[in-house]
């Protein structure tokens, strides 16, 4: 070959090779592309390396005696067993575990509904919310077995309860990948397991979903599937989600309806076509849709056909919840908020696990508070027509147990059980309820006397300024303390926590468990007219209950116990105690507050035959406060519109008006079912030889003192007080009423006496 030719061979074959080099890198960067891996990252790992090379000659030499040792003692076979030991006891723990479930009661429990005990050990209602309808296999569209087993589990006809595969995986990637559980594990793991993804619970869920394969038919694992689920908004069960979502049977449900309810199983909560206007249970509807393509339930065109069904078009809702029919709504709300909130419960295993709960209720206090609430007339009307809501909570002073709970005013508009609970969980203005805590408390525990003289006159404060009134506008020049109080007067109350210091005032609030925060922000005057300062009934009765027990307060709770429904027990109440003040100090702050209901501005609240202590509070038009207590109740009232700045929602006068009327109600139905014990304390006022103000005759105020005589004729008991105290307590009969004289002389007999009062009228 020529020079020539062989020059033009050597050029064509160095271009050949350069195209090939820069094929090759092209391909190499490609790679690295597709990886994601930088190349100035690649640079940098080279780099590294070069870098630890000097070393590793190094690590090798402090290996190779390591090698020796392993070798010659047979590490390698030694770790193997000790691995295969350990699987195995791991195992066998686990089959022990699966064993003892006793998963052949499984389809009794899933039907089993959570009971709530009273503080008699008697039942007071069950959770019907918490299981649904319950239907068997054939009254299931084929539509919703289709599309769940085609989303869920598509061997779930073929396995035994288990996929080895996503087992396999779950297992080498400890518990947080495996392609999800078979239908017979998700009802293992929702019949006895945590919702939480770990190794722990896939493993226990693997052996117990063995056993159920081994126990029940795989129609009837999926009937108990789909009558377990929850598909979001309180419902349980697929018979109830087909009528909340589609209004019909779970036998009449298309294909495109059966797809939105197969998908809801991943995430109710989002994927229910109710929530955010179905935004993601379109797309969610269309996947179990593609699903059941790949499965071979339906041709693609049949896919597409129903994907383009207008969600929202579809929706019906003619369920009818159970809760509707409980006996004790809110007091049922607020037990399953401290089941999750203090023994870790969630709200599906409260609704579905069959639990047994006792607590402090007591039916005959709860059922005559709620007839209070039934009553909408009795709460303030706005101008737009909206009545208030409310919140009541009565405690037992001596063990902390809320024994009557209520959270919301009845109205069509209103199910208290899923509603806001105004007792437990509003945060609203303490008003002046607030003043004996923070301010009359600590100056009696500093030595004061409560007769001691306040200023009671208009007063600017600094540093800014502040000229704070008494609600009246009108002022005394000086008043004696248990006066101030029992009438709320502003000036002395703020003068007295000006005195004692607002650090010192607030440490004692903090004690009451209020939430006054240790910055400067709660350390101003104001904050004793309860500005800054929010809580609840639940808060108030806790707090007013220390001064109805010596000065010890125990924390309000109304769980004492939690029973699974194999009857173990799993939870038990710790109630904890704290003193707050000494017997002396509650003492006094007792014959300063007894004042309240007898000559200051709960005047009007005080119910027939019972002494009775506490604080009224109002803040401005939004909220309204009465508390009161005697040595066996205390119990907290508020009322108030929802929305604070709606300005055609607002409250008129004080805590003296209405909320007076409506304590006094409540108080009429409970104190009957008290023991009637008397204060050891004397009313300051009577110390004072200062009588009591006797309110003026109405129809409602003869009702309520019928109301307790009644109930005490029943149930046997006394009011608290002396015959002739009670006397001159009641109505003045100024229309000719009751003789309510002699009603109380003969309590036993109080419904039959006014019987014959009455045909003695029309005999006359």
């Amino acid at each position: 070959m020529s020079d020539k030719n062989q020059s033009f061979s050597r050029r064509a074959k160095n271009k050949t090779s350069s195209k090939s080099i820069e094929k090759n890198n092209n391909i190499e960067e490609k790679a690295m592309k597709e990886a994601e891996v930088p190349l100035e990252d690649l640079r940098g790992i080279k780099k590294y390396l070069r870098i630890i090379a000097p070393y590793t000659e190094k690590i090798r030499q402090f290996l190779r005696p390591v090698k020796r040792f392993w070798k010659k003692y047979n590490l390698t076979k030694i770790t193997i067993i000790a691995v295969l030991v350990m699987i195995l006891a791991i195992g066998s723990y686990l089959f022990y575990l699966a064993k003892t479930a006793n998963v052949s009661i499984l389809q009794k429990s899933i039907d089993a509904q959570t009971q709530i005990v009273d503080k008699n050990g008697d039942e007071a209602g069950l959770l019907y919310g918490s299981k649904g309808t319950t239907v068997k296999f054939d009254q299931i569209s084929d539509n919703i077995k289709n599309a769940v087993v085609a989303t869920e589990d598509r061997t779930f006809y073929e396995n035994h309860g288990v996929n080895l595969s996503r087992f396999a995986l779950a297992t080498v990637t400890f518990g947080r990948f495996g392609g999800g559980s078979t239908i017979t594990q998700q009802l293992a793991k929702n019949a006895y397991l945590t919702q939480k993804q770990t190794i722990d619970r896939k493993a226990r869920e693997f052996f117990l979903a063995l056993e159920i394969n081994k126990h029940y038919n795989k129609q009837e694992i999926l009937a108990m599937y789909l009558n377990n689920a929850y598909f979001g908004n309180g419902v349980w069960g697929i018979e109830d989600a087909s009528r909340k979502y589609f209004g019909v049977s779970a036998n009449q449900v298309t294909v495109d309806e059966a797809a939105t309810l197969a998908g809801m199983l991943k995430g109710p909560e989002i994927y229910n076509p109710l929530y955010q206007d179905g935004k993601y249970a379109t797309p969610r509807r269309n996947t179990v849709l593609q699903n059941m393509v790949s499965a071979g339930y339906l041709t693609q065109t049949e896919a597409d056909s129903y994907a383009s069904i207008d969600l929202k078009s579809k929706l019906k809702d003619t369920y009818v919840p159970q809760s509707a029919a409980y006996k004790y709504p809110s007091y049922f709300n607020a037990v399953i908020a401290e089941a999750q909130r203090k023994y870790g419960l969630s709200l599906q295993d409260i609704m579905n696990d069959g639990y047994k709960i006792y607590t402090t209720l007591d039916q005959n206090k709860q059922a005559g508070m709620q007839v209070t609430y039934d009553n909408v007339a009795l709460f303030p009307q706005a101008a737009d027509g909206t009545h208030a809501q409310s919140g009541a909570v009565a405690i037992n002073p001596k063990t902390g147990g809320v024994e009557a709970l209520v959270g919301n005013v009845t109205s069509e508009n209103h199910n208290s059980f899923f509603d806001f609970n105004y007792a437990t969980q509003s945060r609203r203005s303490t008003g002046s309820v607030i003043k004996p805590l923070i301010a009359y408390l600590p100056a009696v525990q500093a030595g004061w006397a409560i007769d001691k003289i306040l200023e009671d006159k208009p007063t600017t404060y600094p540093p800014n300024n502040w000229k704070p009134q008494n609600y009246s506008g009108e002022y005394l020049g000086t008043v004696p303390m248990y006066q101030a109080l029992a009438n709320s007067y502003n000036i002395p109350a703020i003068n007295t926590y000006r005195a004692i210091t607002p650090e010192k005032g607030n440490a004692v609030g903090r004690e009451f468990g209020l939430n006054l925060k240790k910055e400067n922000e709660n350390d101003t005057l104001s904050t004793v007219l309860g500005s800054g300062v929010e809580t609840n009934p639940w808060e108030m009765a806790q707090a007013y209950a220390t001064f109805a027990n010596d000065g010890v307060m125990n924390s309000a709770h109304l769980i004492t116990k939690i029973e699974n429904a194999a009857g173990d027990t799993i939870a038990t109440a710790n109630v904890t105690q704290k003193r707050i003040m000494t017997k002396e100090v509650a003492e006094k702050m007792n014959a300063m507050m007894l004042g309240t209901f007898t000559n200051g501005s709960a005047w009007n609240a005080a119910p027939a035959s019972y002494a009775m202590a506490g604080k009224t509070g109002t803040n401005n038009t939004t909220d309204q406060w009465v508390v009161g207590y005697t040595p066996d109740i205390a119990i907290a009232l508020w009322i108030g519109f929802p929305n604070e700045t709606n300005e055609q929602q607002q409250l008129q006068g004080t805590s003296e008006g209405q909320p007076s009327v409506i304590f006094r109600n409540i108080a009429s139905y409970l104190l009957p079912y008290t023991a009637g014990t008397a204060f050891t304390a004397e009313n300051a006022y009577a110390m004072h030889n200062i009588a009591p103000i006797t309110p003026a005759w109405t129809a409602l105020r003869d009702q309520q003192d019928a109301i307790v005589y009644q109930e005490q004729s029943a149930q046997n008991t006394t009011g608290n007080i002396p015959k002739s105290e009670a006397s001159s307590s009641a109505s003045s009969d100024s229309g000719g009423g009751f003789d309510f004289q002699k009603t109380v002389d003969d309590a036993k007999n109080a419904a039959k006496n006014i019987w014959d009062n009455i045909t003695g009228f029309f005999n006359r």
